[in-house]
């Protein structure tokens, strides 16, 4: 494990980190959307450890260019799992030990991969009272960072790097398609739809985002519940969410996100985790409603390889009551945010950012 921390040659470097990137675009269709229509999915789960192989790539560099870490220094951070992967990846690539801070909730397969790659991974043991995992996770590696003098964390649910690591893939979104009319993104730190929507919208002003957040995420104002769904959702409110880029939003429940992955699978070889069930269920609600020549695409974030024991497994899913057959065919719609507590596929149109709804609450009266 140790031989994982020497910074690597550069020839070795070069090749590592040119495996991530250049993912490939599938057109989606039948049975999400029907008639010819459907949608373009951007594959990130082609990426060795999927999307986050890009931030902690990115973040990391950056931090080593600004001198905010120092060759040799320990990264330690808070993840769910796929961030994880692309640290391993950057500890891997530059010379750093790496400790991963995650909860009960992670799969025991993630847990052994990230093992195998060289991390360290330490999990909490309760939920924080307000916070919930999230916020458990974050202050453990508050207390690891004063325990490692001359530690560093990449912070990603407020560091801007991590929504600049998203410029290359919103690049070769443009190189690939052309012309973007609808973007829809997952959320959780808000890095890749907040890194990828910028860029685009100066390339097609008129571009619609969309996003798409799980039920009980806090993230845009509804209230924070334990949550099946990992990759997507939070139970904090992340800095690096560009609220304004956003014309809606949809939540998404498990079943609802299980069904739509089990499609993709038996329909195009090609699906994922939880993320990617609830984009593409409402990529392709999107390409069934709006004009057929309008231009989707979605954001696939992972592979469907380490949900082999949750998503895709009968046994897991009946358990959790997962298997209850189809979405709607149309989303709830609620006028703002908080309007009410969702528990089904529900969207909202006018999007702020949750921290101004007391405000606004209190013009209301």
């Amino acid at each position: 494990m140790h031989s994982s921390f020497t910074d690597l040659t550069s020839p070795t470097r070069s090749a590592l980190s040119g495996l991530v990137g250049n993912t490939p675009l599938l057109r989606v269709s039948e049975p999400l959307a029907a008639g010819g229509r459907g949608f373009w999915a951007k594959l990130e789960g082609f990426n060795p450890g999927g999307i986050k192989d890009r931030p902690g790539l990115h973040m990391v560099e950056r931090a080593r260019a600004r001198g905010d870490l120092r060759p040799g220094a320990r990264i330690i951070e808070s993840t769910s799992g796929t961030l994880g992967l692309g640290l391993a990846l950057a500890g891997m690539v530059y010379g750093h030990p790496v400790t991963l801070v995650t909860d009960p909730g992670l799969e025991p397969s993630m847990t052994r991969l990230l093992t195998a790659y060289g991390a360290q991974v330490e999990a909490v043991a309760e939920p924080h009272p307000v916070g919930g995992w999230q916020q458990a996770r974050r202050d453990r590696v508050a207390r690891l960072l004063a325990e490692h003098p001359g530690s560093w964390c990449p912070d990603q649910y407020n560091n801007p790097d991590n929504t600049t690591a998203y410029t290359p893939l919103a690049l070769e979104l443009a190189a690939e398609l052309g012309h973007i009319d609808v973007l829809v993104c997952s959320v959780g730190t808000g890095g890749h739809s907040a890194g990828v929507s910028r860029v685009l919208r100066q390339l097609y002003p008129g571009m619609t985002v969309v996003g798409v957040d799980t039920i009980g995420s806090t993230i845009f104002g509804q209230p924070a519940r334990p949550r099946l769904m990992r990759g997507l959702g939070s139970s904090i409110h992340p800095r690096n969410v560009a609220y304004e880029q956003f014309a809606e939003v949809h939540w998404v429940a498990p079943g609802e996100a299980v069904w739509t992955c089990r499609q993709l699978a038996a329909s195009h070889y090609a699906t994922g985790g939880w993320s990617v069930g609830a984009v593409a269920l409402v990529a392709g609600w999107l390409a069934r409603t709006l004009p057929e020549p309008t231009r989707i695409a979605a954001v696939f974030p992972d592979g469907p390889q380490r949900y082999v024991g949750t998503v895709y497994d009968d046994d897991y899913c009946a358990a959790h009551g997962l298997l209850d057959g189809p979405p709607a065919l149309e989303p709830d719609l609620i006028g703002r945010l908080d309007e009410k507590e969702v528990t089904r596929w529900t969207r909202c149109t006018t999007v702020v950012d949750p921290l101004t709804l007391g405000g606004e609450k209190e013009r209301d009266r």
